[in-house]
């Protein structure tokens, strides 16, 4: 069987966020059940690629209005990744340093997305799944079933993984000419709420619509930025499936990029050199409890109220240390900087991303805190529970499907609002238990047994692969 994922972000070529993770494993994982995988996503202008050894296997042009843009695919020849990789590349359209925020953001998916099938309709051997990932190739089933260039197309199953429904890409219909023909009587199909919607698209039109976590998915249909009564009619082909992690990369046995690698026999002299590491690096004391933030500082994340977080964290207690890591936001940019002087030696944040430091943090941090107000899934709380360190969440989306509150016999603590109030209850409560020095210690183990692998959720989408390719046998 012959799986293409599409995806704009793919770990280690470009990320940005947990879109990237998620399709730079599953893949791998997908591979290890005899599947053939491969992904396609655009190419960027970044260190990685300019790294890499490519070669071009097919050449040609898209139009896009009525701009005319050569472009090539090019197959990643090194590093070997665990499953073949495909860069769309155009002079001028798909070769930027980032991934996002362009002005012309909506021309490079659309363009991305045409010269994806464009490829695929001189295939001697067409993919039997095609799995689009978010609203960025959110397209690609109302482009195969209904525009006249891909028509040959149609008859092979589409599926379409939302990672997060806040953004669904949408444009105004003076863009529609981007699109090649199609019968016009089907242009409800791309709209929603009197604009083109891709992430609305895609759900009408995919064989079968995935989220990245069962409470997403149901969360969804009451909250999903204006898609709630779309999801509610077409939850019969919906599901939701755990996203998991990659534990080869995730590994604090062998991760290359902490301070010192440990297991189980050596949990609390591994975390302890990797915490000693970050105090001194940031100014703060290596005896106190530690608690960290590592994320986009957006309101999605809660990150808006980190500010107020810390300053009544510290209110209310001398006896802790925190450490932000993230980028986002400007505002709150500006205010998690002006609190360094105030509680230097205390408090300390990095503005950016860097993922040695994300790996080292997950390592040597007590605890890791997510006020998130959206969480479609979450891979942070995995990754901390990995390395037996004891996640803080709000309970919603897949945060709630994956930690439960120490009172009820589990291993994180959690809580039900995203509030300062809340979020700071949640730190005392860190605090006492970390007090209890055998308790704190034997949670860590615990956590570090927990498996939050791709292999639990991998078969999952195998059985929907096979399900779609038997409706299209019939």
């Amino acid at each position: 069987m012959n799986i293409l994922h599409t995806s704009f972000e793919c770990y280690p070529v470009a990320k940005v966020g947990g879109l990237a993770d998620v399709v730079g494993a599953l893949p791998k994982y997908q591979n290890n059940l005899n599947l053939n995988t491969s992904i396609i996503m655009p190419f960027y202008d970044n260190q990685f690629v300019k790294n890499s050894k490519q070669i071009t296997i097919y050449k040609s042009t898209i139009q896009l209005g009525e701009i005319s843009y050569p472009y090539t695919i090019q197959e990643l020849k090194s590093p070997d990744l665990g499953f073949t990789a495909y860069l769309v590349y155009s002079n001028g359209l798909l070769d930027r340093p980032n991934v996002y925020n362009y002005e012309d953001d909506t021309e490079r998916c659309i363009g991305f997305q045409l010269a994806v099938l464009d490829w695929i309709t001189t295939l001697d051997k067409a993919p039997d799944i095609i799995h689009c990932h978010d609203h960025h190739t959110g397209l690609i089933p109302f482009l195969m079933t209904y525009t006249t260039p891909y028509s040959r197309l149609r008859n092979i199953p589409t599926v379409l993984t939302i990672h997060n429904a806040q953004y669904q890409g949408q444009l105004s219909y003076d863009k529609l000419h981007y699109l090649p023909d199609f019968d016009k009587e089907k242009i409800g199909l791309l709209d929603w709420d009197n604009c083109i919607n891709p992430l609305a698209s895609g759900i009408k039109c995919a064989w079968r619509v995935t989220t990245v976590s069962p409470n997403y998915m149901v969360e969804l249909q009451k909250k999903a930025n204006g898609l709630e009564r779309l999801l509610q009619h077409e939850n019969n082909k919906c599901i939701g499936i755990l996203n998991g992690i990659d534990t080869k990369t995730w590994d604090p046995e062998t991760d290359p990029m902490v301070i010192k690698n440990y297991g189980l026999s050596n949990v609390a002299l591994g975390k302890l050199e990797n915490k000693k590491w970050i105090c001194k690096h940031f100014n703060l004391d290596s005896n106190k409890p530690l608690f960290s933030f590592i994320g986009r500082l957006v309101g999605e994340k809660g990150a808006d109220i980190l500010p107020d977080i810390i300053e009544q964290s510290f209110n209310d207690t001398t006896d802790i240390n925190i450490l932000i890591l993230g980028s986002g936001n400007p505002e709150t940019e500006e205010r998690l900087k002006s609190l360094q002087e105030k509680f230097s030696g205390m408090y300390n944040v990095f503005i950016g991303y860097d993922e040695k430091l994300s790996h080292i943090i997950y390592a040597g941090t007590d605890y890791l805190i997510m006020p998130s107000r959206v969480e479609p899934c979450g891979l942070n709380q995995m990754y901390a529970l990995r390395y037996g360190t004891i996640p803080i969440v709000r309970r919603t989306g897949g945060l709630k499907d994956t930690v439960i509150d120490i009172g009820d016999n589990g291993f994180g603590i959690c809580h039900n609002n995203t509030s300062v109030w809340d979020v700071c209850h949640s730190i005392q409560r860190g605090i006492k238990l970390y007090t209890n020095q055998e308790k704190y210690k034997e949670l860590q183990k615990n956590n570090m047994k927990i498996d939050h692998s791709w292999d639990r959720s991998v078969s999952k989408y195998l059985t929907i692969y096979e399900s779609l390719i038997q409706k299209h046998d019939q």
